[in-house]
This record gives structure tokens, C-alpha cells and sequence, in this order.
């Protein structure tokens, strides 16, 4: 978490872009993206000239290679492109380096046909001035970033300036929610993920986390490394500026080559093989698109026009059989009366394996939007396999639930996982100590229907219409009041009355 000292320094950065004549908050933080990526390569070389001197063999893969760069309208050294040599060059040199050498070098440094080099090949410099690049560079310098869990606490501190800037906010989903769905599906070494609506990939972040937290040995095994790195994270989205970002981000925190690509998932020739095992997604519920707009195949399976349904649709083809999905969708998705929204519920219910319906509070995504929302987790069988479905109502996320969203103590967050855990147990994987410990083992089978988790059997989900609402489900325990008579009542008020009054008249005595 970024705190204190470090909190100021980033907001420096951000504010002098904005003063700077900056005010679009997606090329802020593209800006600083490059930025940060520029000294990244920086380091890079850096370790690896470091190696080579410690084994006497030549530098491994450089970043930068030796003689000169003549792609600008002078010829510059590659040397001058690294970040520790630009900064010593006086503000109108730098800005002619970084605008003339630096920006086309980058354009060029992935390899060809990769998803980095087609992101990369419309990145543009836009920092007008090279005063303000020098107070940028200047303050970037100072910030410590030696090790990659502070990069992307940075990193993801910056990308949170977006909720707070306006309709952009839409690119986020608050970081507690994304790290509760990992948990949720708890990200294996074998995985293909991909997140359709990639935004800023915050998801494939928090999954590529998890798996240096919890699967930290796999990395001596030289195959997973390459799978890491290559196969294992693919995300698009519609925003070519997004999918840079995304790019840029993967990168930042340490996975080489992920697939990123700018599409729109839900038109004609978008993602559709089943070869992923696990979707994490918090699609855009964008309401209605033109029939034009979308894919025939997705329509096939489901006619409407509504994002949210074709999304879930989308993301069962993406799926192999055995694969699994976290996905936010709001609130409607789980009572919508058309026929659109009765087929979709019928699909997860009697084609696939419906898992769980997590009811959150809704305040969960403001201050951007007040939508009431749920996380749907289902796997993909193409063959049924629905048999009770586990409901949540979270009551609390750890925030109030106004605009402010302040941090509190309330957060069923560890008990929903916990629970969830007692009921899907992973073998090779141990429960999370801070979860359980000094807690007994929740028994969710047996809990009723009053309680804030309980389970619910396919047939009565059918027998229903197919509803995956929680209240349709949930039972009211209503406590028997007894009160008092109405005559007794009267009774105590006649005597305060009489009580008032001679309160009164003694009040009169002594004023007279």
C-alpha cells in the first residue's frame, strides 16, 4: 500500500501534469506508464551488465544495444536512450532525446507480431514541454522503485487516481473486490486466464500475485516460466489507450509477453475459442448495443442486446470444459424477467455448473456508480452438473458504502472465503492462516436459510423460473415482540399528565 511520504511524492508526478496542461487522466497515467516502463528498461540493462561483470561473460539480452540510433534528426549514442544518462542532459536536450529516441525505440522494442508491439506501434509522446518533462523525470528519479512489489503499489495507487477523475473510473474495479474473486478461484501453475474486458488489467495483476504468493517454488521449473510469461494471461479491450496501459502494467509487474490485444469482445470476430480455464471479468453493463455491433454467434445462442448477458454468453466459449469464471454482472442479471435473461440463468443452471451467487452491498463501486451487483462463480461442464448453489449476502466490504468509501472494520470478506473453502477444499493448496485461525470450521450444509451463507437445491432454482436473486431464497427471522396493553400506556401518560401539573402549579406559587 502506498502511505505517507511515498503517497505525496506520486501525487507530485500527477499534479504536475496536470499543471502542466494535462487534464486528461487516461494520458496521465499512459504518460507516466511510459515513463516508469523507460526506467524499467533502465534497470533491466543495469542487472544485467551487473551479471555479466560478476561472470565475466557478455551481457545477456540487452535492452539497449551498442553504436547508435540515427532514427531522430540527430544520431544519438543508444547509451543517451537509458534513464540514468538523458537525466544528466540539460531540460531542451533531454526532451529532443526522450521525444526523437527514446518514444521511437520503444515502438520498436517489441518482438514482431507480438501483442506489445501492435499496442505500442500508436503510443505517442505528449508531454508538451520539456520543463515539465524535466519535473517529471526529476520527480520519478526520486521515487524508490527497487523492487517489484513497490512498482506496482505504485502503479496501482495511480491507476485509483482514475475512479476519482470522472467518468474514467469505469476502467476499475476497486482492488479488494478483484483480490477477493482470486481467492475465490484461487489461480493454478496450468492456467490459461483471460479477462475480455481488460481495462487496466487489474485482474490479471492480482492473479499473476497470487501465483508468486502461493505457488513461489514453481518458478525453478523452466517450462511454467515460459507459460508465465507468454500463454497464461490474455486480456482485450475496445480502448487502445486500455490495452497500452495493460500492456504496460503486465510488464511493470514482471510477466514478459501477455497477450493484450485492443478488441472488441463482443462484435464479429472477437475471442471465442474454448481453450481458457479461468475468466476473471468485470464486464461494462453499457445497456443495449446495435444488432450490427454484435456477433452473430453470441446472438445465436442468446437474443439480446444487452452487454451484461452477452458477456456471460462469451465467456462460456471461452471456456474449455473444466474451466472456471468469476464475473460481477449487476443485480438484474439475476431476476431480469425477459426471455434473454431466463435463457442465460437456464444456461449457467442446466448446461454448466452454477457455483455460487455473492450478493454485495451496493456501495460497492462508488463514488462511479450505485448499481447493485453480484459475483457469479461457475464452471464450465457443457454438460449440467448444478446441484445446490451457494448463496452470500455481504453485508459489509471493509468500506462505508457512501461516496467517501472510507475504510472501516466491517468486512465479511475472510468469512466468505473461509466458507467458501469448507465447501470446495483444495487439496495442495492451505487455507489462508488469518482466515481461520481460532475460528471453528464452518459447516455451510446445514446452515439455514436465515443465516448470511446458505445453499439452496437446483430444483428449487428451477421450480422458480430459474431467479438467482438471494432475497427469493433467504428467509426473514422475525422476532416476537410482546407489548403493552394500549389502556397501560394511557394509564403512565394520565400520570406523567398529573405529574406535569403539579410540577406547575408549584412553579406559579413560588412566582407569585
Amino acid at each position: 500500500m502506498v502511505t505517507g511520504e511515498l503517497r505525496a511524492q506520486v501525487d507530485k508526478v500527477w499534479d504536475a501534469f496536470w499543471s502542466g496542461g494535462i487534464a486528461n487522466p487516461v494520458e496521465v497515467i499512459e504518460q507516466i506508464t511510459y515513463l516508469l516502463f523507460i526506467k524499467r528498461l533502465d534497470e533491466l540493462q543495469t542487472l544485467a551488465e551487473a551479471k555479466a561483470a560478476r561472470t565475466g561473460r557478455p551481457v545477456e539480452s540487452p535492452v539497449f544495444p551498442d553504436g547508435d540510433d540515427d532514427t531522430g534528426r540527430t544520431t544519438r549514442p543508444y547509451r543517451d536512450l537509458r534513464w540514468q544518462y538523458f537525466v544528466n542532459y540539460a531540460p531542451a536536450e533531454r526532451y529532443e532525446i526522450v521525444a526523437e529516441h527514446v518514444f521511437p525505440f520503444l515502438r520498436r522494442l517489441g518482438a514482431q507480431g507480438s501483442s506489445y508491439a501492435r499496442n505500442m506501434r500508436d503510443a505517442r509522446f505528449t508531454v508538451p514541454t520539456p520543463a515539465l518533462l524535466t519535473k517529471v523525470v526529476d520527480l520519478l528519479s526520486d521515487i524508490p522503485m527497487d523492487d517489484r512489489d513497490t512498482k506496482g503499489d505504485i502503479y496501482e495507487y495511480m491507476l485509483k487516481k482514475l475512479a476519482t477523475s470522472g467518468t474514467n473510473g469505469q476502467f476499475r474495479t476497486a482492488r479488494h473486490v478483484i483480490q477477493l474473486m482470486v481467492d475465490l478461484v484461487e489461480p493454478r501453475t496450468d492456467d490459461m486466464i483471460i479477462d475480455p474486458a481488460v481495462g487496466t488489467a487489474g485482474f490479471l495483476v492480482a492473479a499473476e500475485e497470487y501465483l508468486r504468493e502461493h505457488h513461489a517454488d514453481a518458478w525453478t521449473d523452466a517450462a511454467f516460466r515460459t507459460h508465465f510469461s507468454t500463454k497464461m494471461f490474455t486480456g482485450f479491450d475496445s480502448d487502445a489507450a486500455m490495452a497500452r496501459i495493460a500492456s504496460m502494467n503486465m510488464l511493470l509487474h514482471g510477466v514478459e509477453n501477455p497477450t493484450i490485444e485492443r478488441a472488441d469482445s463482443l462484435s464479429e470476430g472477437h475471442p471465442s475459442e474454448g481453450i481458457y480455464s479461468l475468466v476473471l471479468a468485470n464486464p461494462p453493463f453499457a445497456g443495449s448495443l446495435d444488432d450490427e455491433t454484435v456477433a452473430k454467434d453470441l446472438q445465436k445462442a442468446v437474443k439480446t442486446r444487452k452487454t451484461e448477458l452477452l458477456f456471460l454468453v462469451l465467456m462460456i466459449k471461452l471456456l474449455r470444459n473444466g474451466g472456471r469464471a468469476a464475473v460481477i454482472v449487476p443485480e438484474g442479471v439475476l431476476f431480469g424477467s425477459s426471455n434473454a435473461h431466463k435463457a442465460v440463468r437456464r444456461m449457467l443452471v442446466e448446461d454448466q455448473k452454477l457455483d455460487a451467487v455473492i450478493k454485495l452491498p451496493s456501495g460497492t463501486f462508488k463514488p462511479y456508480t450505485g448499481v447493485s451487483t453480484a459475483i457469479l462463480l461457475f464452471t464450465k461442464t457443457s454438460s449440467g452438473g448444478t446441484d445446490d448453489v451457494w448463496f452470500y449476502d455481504v453485508r459489509a466490504d471493509g468500506f462505508t458504502l457512501d461516496d467517501k468509501r472510507t475504510p472501516i472494520a466491517a468486512n465479511d470478506f475472510p468469512d466468505l472465503v473461509t466458507r467458501w473453502r469448507s465447501l470446495t477444499p483444495v487439496p495442495e493448496l492451505q487455507p489462508v492462516p488469518e482466515l481461520v485461525e481460532g475460528s471453528p470450521t464452518p459447516d455451510e450444509r446445514s446452515r439455514p436459510r436465515t443465516a448470511q451463507s446458505f445453499l439452496v437445491p437446483k430444483q428449487e432454482i428451477v421450480d422458480n423460473g430459474y431467479d438467482l436473486s438471494l432475497n427469493r431464497y433467504k428467509e426473514l427471522e422475525v422476532e416476537e415482540v410482546e407489548h403493552r396493553s394500549p389502556v397501560e400506556i394511557l394509564d403512565e401518560l394520565d400520570a406523567l399528565e398529573v405529574e406535569i401539573q403539579a410540577g406547575l402549579a408549584k412553579l406559579r406559587e413560588m412566582l407569585a
